[in-house]
C-alpha cells in the first residue's frame, strides 16, 4: 500500500513540475493560433495577430526548405479538406454538372489559372478586396454553379468564362489565408507554389471520392437527373444560407 501511494505521490509530483516547467506564453500562444482566445479590445487582438504572424515567419525562417515546403503543401490542402467547406462545394458543383470527365477536367482547369492568378497578386499586395465581400461572392459562386446544374442538361458554352471568373474570387480566398499566415520573403514564390500544389491535391481527392462514391459504391451516373438534381439543390440551398448570413 506504500509502494503504491509512493507511485502515486511521485507521479503527481513529477506532473506537476511538468506543468510548471512550460512558459505560460507558450500555453496563451497556442491558445491563440486555435482560436480559443478573445479580446475585448480589438487593437489588442490585432497587435496578438501581428505579433504571432512575425513568429510565424521568423520559425518558417530558421527551417530548411524541404519543411517549409511541406508545410504549406499541407496547409493548401487542409485549407480544401477538412477546412474549405465552401470550396469542396463548389467543386462538387461542378462535379455535378459534367457528363464526361474531360469538361470537368476542363472546368476544372479554368478554376485552377484563376484562382492561381489571383493568389500571386494579391500575395504580392497587386489586388486587394475586403474579405466579407470575397466570402459572400463565394458563397454566390456556389449557389449559381448549382442552379445552372439544375437548369441545363448539358454544360453552357459561357460556363467556362463563368467558373474563370468565380476561379478569380477563390484566389483571393486563399491569399486571404496566406497573409494572415505569413511568407517568408526569401521563398515567397516557391512556399505560393507549394500552397496551390496542396489546393489542386485537395481538389482532385474532392473529384476522386465524389466519383468512387457516386460511380463505384452507388452504381449510378453522377449527371443523371436523379442524382445531379438533389445534389445540386442541397449544394444550392447551403450556399444560399451562406450568401444571407455572410451579407446580414
Amino acid at each position: 500500500m506504500k509502494v503504491i501511494k509512493f507511485i502515486l505521490f511521485s507521479f503527481l509530483f513529477l506532473t506537476s513540475l511538468n506543468t510548471f516547467s512550460h512558459n505560460p506564453e507558450d500555453f496563451m500562444i497556442a491558445e491563440i493560433e486555435r482560436g480559443q482566445m478573445y479580446f475585448e479590445n480589438e487593437e489588442i487582438a490585432v497587435e496578438f495577430g501581428a505579433a504571432l504572424k512575425r513568429q510565424r515567419i521568423r520559425r518558417l525562417a530558421a527551417m530548411p526548405f524541404y519543411k517549409k515546403f511541406y508545410i504549406f503543401v499541407k496547409a493548401g490542402f487542409e485549407h480544401i479538406i477538412p477546412q474549405g467547406i465552401d470550396h469542396i462545394l463548389f467543386v462538387l458543383g461542378l462535379f455535378f454538372s459534367c457528363i464526361t470527365f474531360r469538361i470537368l477536367l476542363w472546368q476544372v482547369t479554368a478554376f485552377t489559372v484563376a484562382h492561381s492568378i489571383t493568389l500571386i497578386l494579391a500575395a504580392q499586395g497587386f489586388v486587394q478586396l475586403r474579405g466579407d465581400i470575397v466570402e459572400a461572392i463565394i458563397a454566390l459562386s456556389i449557389v449559381w454553379v448549382a442552379i445552372e446544374n439544375c437548369l441545363y442538361k448539358e454544360t453552357s458554352k459561357w460556363r467556362y468564362s463563368i467558373v474563370f471568373a468565380f476561379g478569380l474570387l477563390h484566389g483571393l480566398g486563399f491569399a486571404a489565408l496566406l497573409t494572415q499566415y505569413g511568407l517568408p520573403k526569401d521563398n515567397f514564390i516557391s512556399m505560393l507554389l507549394a500552397f496551390n500544389i496542396g489546393v489542386e491535391f485537395g481538389q482532385l481527392a474532392v473529384l476522386l471520392l465524389a466519383f468512387v462514391l457516386i460511380k463505384l459504391i452507388m452504381k449510378r451516373n453522377w449527371y443523371s437527373n436523379e442524382i445531379k438534381i438533389p445534389a445540386s439543390l442541397i449544394i444550392a440551398a447551403i450556399g444560399l444560407f451562406w450568401f444571407i448570413e455572410r451579407v446580414i
